[in-house]
């Protein structure tokens, strides 16, 4: 299908309506007032913003230093060094993992927006997804227009979306949670609940991922010390959080989910019992 959606533009504007009417109903962004750019998922979004709000190539002024704040996704690191261009160049991290609390979901293979209130950003980063890939193509956007209107339709009925993946996500939490509290081995992130614009009360964190400090001495690589509990994680080296954290999906099915927490409890009863994780006492 072609690129172009509605009036030769590569935006829908029927895709760019539903999206107000989304947030607006959620009550987690202001929509109204401000301009949509789509791209192809976090990262080139992301570098499309850091783009825009750079300055000019012809400026006098020094580049943008672009930062993260640990942990972050390392491609952030490598896309704006890859790039070396005029206008920005990479700055390092903002502040030490201690006074940072979680890592958001990357959403890439998929459509992301960003709302921008500044006219001349817009522009600027809707130029730059056009000119890196001529925006994102019209079938995706009709399959996230699809997306949207079924979101919208189960709002706050039996098939809510929101609801569902909140009470799935917030048992996941609270049962790693529990399990975890009962090692000395190994933490979890800090989080407390918050309020909820779209439910109107707090809630309990309902993270899709969790990060686990290794505290022993002995266990400096936090990865290959679950890695032998046979507990697969992504390292936080990887995030520029250190070997001594790593991060473990709850994006998972059912199943999967149950042969973590399984994992889990064997860790934690071996330490109680001075056992290596999966072994059995005779």
């Amino acid at each position: 299908m072609s690129y172009r959606a509605t009036d030769g533009m590569f935006q829908s504007v029927d895709l760019e309506r539903h999206i107000r009417r989304l947030h607006r109903a959620v009550g987690n962004a202001i929509a109204d007032g401000k301009h949509i750019v789509f791209a192809a998922g976090s990262v080139q979004l992301i570098n499309a913003l850091v783009y825009a709000l750079s300055p000019d190539a012809d400026a006098a002024s020094p580049p943008a230093r672009v930062v993260a704040t640990a942990p972050y996704y390392p491609v952030y690191r490598t896309q704006t060094n890859m790039f070396d261009g005029r206008e920005y160049r990479w700055g390092g991290t903002t502040a030490p993992w201690a006074n940072a609390s979680r890592n958001s979901t990357d959403g890439d293979g998929f459509i992301e927006w960003a709302l921008i209130r500044d006219e001349k950003v817009a522009k600027k980063a809707s130029e730059y997804v056009q000119n890196s890939i001529m925006g994102a193509s019209r079938d995706t956007q009709l399959r996230m227009l699809g997306i949207v209107k079924a979101m919208l339709a189960s709002l706050h009925g039996e098939e809510d979306i929101f609801a569902f993946w909140h009470g799935v996500m917030s048992t996941r939490w609270r049962r790693l949670s529990a399990a975890v509290s009962r090692s000395r081995r190994i933490s979890l992130q800090k989080m407390a609940p918050g309020y909820c614009t779209y439910f109107k009360r707090v809630t309990e964190p309902s993270p899709a991922y969790a990060w686990v400090k290794c505290e022993r001495e002995e266990d400096e690589d936090c990865y290959n010390a679950l890695l032998k509990a046979k507990i697969i994680t992504r390292s936080g080296v990887w995030y520029e959080a250190g070997t001594r954290y790593t991060r473990i999906s709850l994006l998972k099915r059912d199943d999967d989910f149950e042969v973590l927490m399984e994992r889990v409890a064997d860790l934690v009863n071996a330490e109680k019992y001075g056992e290596a994780p999966g072994s059995s006492s005779m």
